[in-house]
């Protein structure tokens, strides 16, 4: 589907125009409920506020995430310096990212997602995984393990170089020139906090990016691509997912309108601002009807965690929201494990690569033959293929 062809041009200009001062208000509302989540603790120090602190925080440094996104687009501001400096110092640089190295990536995984190349691939291909499986995920986001290693791959990547008998040394001049913004913003923040006679308050927003910060993000890219109708097809409709969100899910898991994930593979260039227009027009027209779209986080967690008495149902109202489908329901065959699938086009040999793989580690293979293809070569065990129908 191309967007360009369902949109007239006034439309489009409607949906891409960008607005420095809706630009604004995001930036400065996340810096307000920081410095709202501080307050609290320094007024009313115990730990229930302690906890809202945590919670608002890591919601905000989450949020901080998605705002270097859209300044890396260049569409949060209506100009390439203010992304450039916004998006550096007051979005990247606080949550310890650089926001060139981050494009690089994002911007492959534009590219790339429905492939094997997406860089981003290794962070949802895995699932449903069991509940026990996610749990764990989960404890060591909370407990700052996931934190520490996201700590020591930025120590890697920015502080050491190879040297030519092949070893890693470290280079601290390397990691100051590399990492000055992340430093200095952090700096600067601490000195905010000193200056006030509060500088210990800058340990929750430390605590926070050692916890929640890093549960609310696990969550988030869950929500984007994990369990989709198929992670291997081009087709953002099939490999991306809308997750509509409460007023607390956006203080958490989906600040800065990151919710509307399907939206933004459709048209990059939408700012976060006009995303929830841009799903409404999209609805109207009918552009939705078969898209992935849950009705809260509860729900993504629902689908990420495996039920294999429901995988086979919920695969084949996936299969069948393929656009070619729709018409022609494909059914679910119970076959045994070992079959793959063979050309009606004479071909007598049972070619694996044709099966598309959709449940992962963690659980039996659940896989679809191409057009094309139908089941070949019974083995033993169960297993579920979608085949092509007559």
């Amino acid at each position: 589907m191309r967007i360009h062809d369902q949109f007239s041009k006034i439309e489009l200009q409607q949906l891409l125009a960008r607005s420095d001062a809706q630009a604004w208000l995001a930036v400065l509302t996340s810096w307000v409920l920081v410095a709202l989540a501080f307050a609290l603790v320094a007024l009313w120090p115990n730990p229930l506020t302690i906890l809202l602190a945590l919670i608002v925080i890591g919601g905000r440094q989450l949020g901080f995430g998605a705002l270097m996104h859209e300044c890396g687009h260049g569409s949060l501001f209506a100009t390439k310096g203010l992304n450039s400096w916004v998006g550096k110092w007051l979005c990247a640089g606080p949550v310890m990212y650089r926001i060139d190295d981050y494009m690089v990536r994002h911007l492959l995984h534009h590219r790339t997602v429905g492939t094997a190349e997406d860089p981003d691939l290794s962070r949802y291909q895995a699932y449903p995984v069991t509940r026990a499986s996610l749990r764990r995920k989960l404890i060591r986001d909370l407990t700052g393990r996931t934190t520490m290693k996201f700590l020591r791959d930025l120590l890697k990547a920015n502080a050491t170089i190879e040297t030519e008998d092949g070893q890693r040394s470290l280079r601290l001049g390397r990691l100051f020139s590399r990492m000055r913004a992340p430093i200095i913003s952090n700096l600067v923040l601490f000195s905010i906090l000193a200056s006030l006679g509060q500088a210990p308050l800058y340990l929750l927003w430390v605590a926070a990016y050692f916890s929640t910060y890093m549960l609310f993000s696990r969550i988030r890219n869950l929500a984007e691509h994990a369990a989709v109708p198929d992670l291997t097809d081009s087709d953002p409709l099939l490999n991306t997912r809308t997750t509509l969100a409460s007023w607390w899910e956006r203080l958490t898991f989906a600040p800065n309108s990151v919710n509307y994930h399907l939206e933004h593979h459709l048209l990059p260039a939408v700012p976060k601002y006009r995303l929830a227009k841009f799903h409404r027009a999209l609805r109207a027209k009918g552009l939705l009807d078969h898209a992935d779209i849950a009705p809260g986080y509860r729900a993504v967690l629902d689908r990420i965690i495996t039920k294999q008495q429901a995988q086979a149902a919920q695969l084949d109202q996936a299969w069948c929201a393929k656009p070619e489908c729709t018409q022609d329901c494909r059914s679910i065959i119970q076959l045994r494990a070992g079959q793959s699938c063979h050309s009606r086009q004479g071909s007598l040999s049972c070619v694996q690569s044709q099966a598309k793989v959709i449940i992962g580690k963690g659980s039996p293979d659940i896989q679809w033959c191409m057009p094309g293809w139908v089941p070949a070569s019974p083995g033993m065990g169960p297993a579920f293929i979608f085949a092509k129908a007559n």
